[in-house]
């Protein structure tokens, strides 16, 4: 018989072998991770760099990056006394940082404020180089020479923190090896022989590739994985495409109008408290002077015609361009108030959302917001990655005083980027000016210049728009020119509201660049916005519902109380003083950029179109569609099984001949057949069915009609 076997023993041995694998793994890697800091060829980037210390004074390093590490030199010869310290990166977050001063700017900082050195150097060193000017524990603030070499940093340190597991982020293992090696038990005498080692050393260096490789693999399935999955998370409830129903037919006015005796009256006394060239963003104005809608729905009337972009974007050469950039931009101005009439003035937080539809099938989103109030800040984003641009704009509105008239001064710029291209155009806006107001016939015009730049092609242009002289001309009158550098290349004249022309130098050449015609009004795109039970509290619409209500029906006196109720509940907002933080728009230096932009030509092979959801924009691709088409399709199949059930429900109720119940039972079942032709319109408008074949679109739609149907013929036959 064979001896009993000691379990103790066997357990001693378990752990020797346990043990023995510890030291071997961590043997091979503190010797991975100081092969890799000493070895010259292992380096990501290597350059100078200037870097903030903790008294807020800037110092030059040579910056060397590693896998996982950045190491700091006094010099470039990187000798064992210039070693300033070692930043490890797997403990750090990376991001660009706005500064006034030349060059590109980025910080690393540890979120929690802990420490982002390593305690121990490339050679083994315990303290750093000396400096009068330290460098902060928690954070890293670096200057690199040009926006294009910071970008480069970028990208390097990115790579790099997709290094870090190479090296187990083991940097104070440096300092452990001595004691551990030194350990309780007589670890010693279970140390391998240096024969062992080397027998392993060629294994381990042919897999070092294969590792690396895997490594990397792996990294980019784990986020793509993640990628798909918070895509797909969002799809299946978080993110629902908004609900949109035309606008109302719009009104078109002459700019101009009278105002009665009475109201005369009440500006008079108005104007007496003030003095020429006074602000008067801070001073209320009457309501019977205000046009029942928010500026901020106001600006979107500059984009009607989003689709001339698309001339833009295929026009053969840069002057071409600028033409049809500059014909876009006069599309905007022809619509006139009706009356002379002034948009409310946006509550802080205040924002608004519409979209237009294109011929091609495409949508122009348009996002806007109040981003600050005293100065009064708008802010709005215009984008259709399909047809292929985007529009950012932070606009500051000024009134000011001037006796007989008024001017709303358009401060900023409007940025319009042709994504295909990479050209961004850069304009502002005329002011509008008001006289007229106590003396004559009210009348609106727009005067001053726009300047249109895009800094890539050299191409720019100016837009003077002439206000009426006191005797004699025609108002709305406008000039302007295209250069290329100082070179005049075509001039331009004509009426903004009637009929522009453009003239080329070289060839003497006059063409139409702009005319307004019957057929301009019906090109103009259809508008959508959210329906009014779906929108936000915070929403232009609803916000000022109760006093677009009062206007409506000549109510001065309820539309005054309504708008100091909005008024008086900003002020005391104001008074808590919590600061105000944006939704959906946040500061980059002196403008504000939509959080949500997306910057990316459109790819043909895999976007399908652009989708909004509670303000975020959006592009659904074909890794989407499967998703979508499965929501879709519950929501179909849930408003059938609603109807139904509730038809059975009927009849049981029937045969109990409970009155009560069945009359509730019968309006549910009017609720889920009104239900389902909501839906039915909802998926119509959103182009649901044109995504779907011939033999889908045919059963969605019986299935939708029948489920109707069958509400409303069971609704019949219970009320006889």
């Amino acid at each position: 018989m064979s001896a009993p076997v000691d379990e103790d023993d066997f357990s001693r041995k378990s752990l020797k072998r346990q043990k023995k694998k510890y030291r071997d793994e961590k043997r091979r890697i503190t010797k991975e991770l100081v092969s890799a800091l000493q070895d010259p060829t292992v380096v990501v980037m290597a350059d100078w760099l200037k870097i903030r210390g903790a008294l807020k004074k800037w110092n030059r390093f040579y910056c060397v990056l590693k896998p996982g590490l950045l190491i700091i030199y006094k010099n470039k010869k990187a000798d064992r006394g210039d070693w300033v310290g070692t930043v490890l990166l797997n403990l750090c977050e990376l991001i660009e940082r706005p500064s006034k001063k030349d060059g590109f700017c980025f910080k690393l900082y540890h979120p929690m404020d802990m420490s982002i050195w390593g305690n121990r150097g490339p050679l083994g060193q315990s303290y750093g180089s000396f400096s009068l000017n330290p460098l902060n524990t928690s954070h890293l603030i670096c200057r690199a020479s040009s926006d294009q070499v910071g970008r480069c940093w970028m990208d390097a340190l990115e790579l790099s923190f997709k290094c870090t597991g190479l090296l187990k982020r083991t940097m104070n293992k440096l300092g452990e090896k001595q004691d551990d090696e030194n350990g309780t038990d007589n670890e010693e005498n279970d140390q391998p022989t240096s024969n062992d080692l080397d027998s392993d050393e060629e294994t381990r260096e042919e897999r070092s590739e294969t590792d690396a490789e895997r490594h990397f693999r792996e990294i980019d399935e784990a986020e793509q994985d993640d990628g798909q999955k918070s895509e797909t998370s969002e799809n299946d409830g978080s993110f629902e495409e908004s609900a949109w129903v035309q606008s109302a037919k719009e009104t078109f006015g002459t700019g101009s109008g009278d105002i009665n005796d009475q109201n005369k009256s009440i500006i008079w006394a108005l104007l007496k408290q003030l003095r020429p060239g006074m602000d008067l963003s801070k001073v209320t104005l009457p309501t019977f002077i205000l046009e029942p809608r928010s500026y901020l729905e106001k600006l979107s009337d500059f984009h009607y015609h989003a689709d001339m972009l698309s001339e833009a974007i295929n026009a053969p050469d840069p002057h071409q361009r600028m033409i049809k950039v500059m014909k876009y931009v006069l599309s905007g101005f022809y619509k006139k108030p009706k009356g002379l009439k002034k948009p409310y003035n946006p509550i802080l937080g205040e924002s608004f959302r519409c979209r237009w539809d294109h011929p091609d099938g495409s949508s122009t989103f348009y996002i806007a917001e109040q981003v600050s109030h005293h100065p009064p800040i708008t802010s709005f984003y215009i984008t259709n990655r399909k047809v292929g641009f985007n529009i950012n704009a932070t606009i500051l509105a000024k009134s000011k005083f001037y006796g007989n008239s008024m001017a709303a001064l358009l401060i900023g710029k409007i940025n319009l980027t042709l994504l295909n291209l990479g050209e961004t155009y850069s304009l502002d806006l005329p002011y509008v000016y008001c006289k007229n107001l106590l003396v004559g016939t009210a009348t609106m015009e727009h005067g001053g210049e726009i300047k249109i730049e895009c800094s890539k092609t050299g191409y720019s242009g100016d837009l003077e728009f002439h206000l009426k002289p006191l005797i004699g001309g025609k108002p709305n009158k406008i000039s302007g020119h295209i250069k290329y550098g100082s070179e005049t290349i075509s001039k331009i004249e004509g009426y903004w509201d009637e009929h522009i022309t453009i003239k080329h130098t070289a060839d003497k050449k006059t063409e139409d660049l702009w005319r307004v015609t019957p057929e301009t009004y019906e090109k103009r795109l259809p508008r959508f916005e959210i329906k009014f039970e779906d929108q936000l509290d915070h929403e232009s619409v609803k916000l000022w519902k109760k006093v677009s209500e009062a206007i409506a029906d000549e109510d001065q006196e309820q539309a005054t109380i309504e708008k100091t109720k909005l008024e008086d509940a900003q002020r005391e907002r104001a008074k808590s003083g919590v600061p105000h933080q944006q939704k959906y728009f946040k500061k980059v230096g002196d403008e504000y950029e939509y959080i949500y932009a997306d910057y990316r030509p459109w790819d043909t092979n895999n976007d399908l179109r652009q989708v909004e959801s509670n303000y975020i924009i959006r592009t659904i691709d074909k890794t989407e569609k499967v998703v979508l088409k499965k929501k879709n399709k519950v929501t179909h199949a849930d408003s059938y099984d609603s109807v139904s059930n509730a038809s059975v429900d009927i009849e049981r109720k029937k045969k109990r001949g409970d009155e009560g119940d069945l009359e509730k039972a019968v309006k549910e079942l009017q609720q889920s057949g009104e239900t389902s032709f909501r839906k039915l319109q909802a998926a119509l408008e959103q182009g649901f069915f044109e995504e779907r074949n011939a033999r889908q679109k045919q059963l969605y739609i019986i299935l939708f009609v029948f489920t109707i149907i069958h509400a409303s013929l069971v609704t019949l036959f219970l009320k006889r």
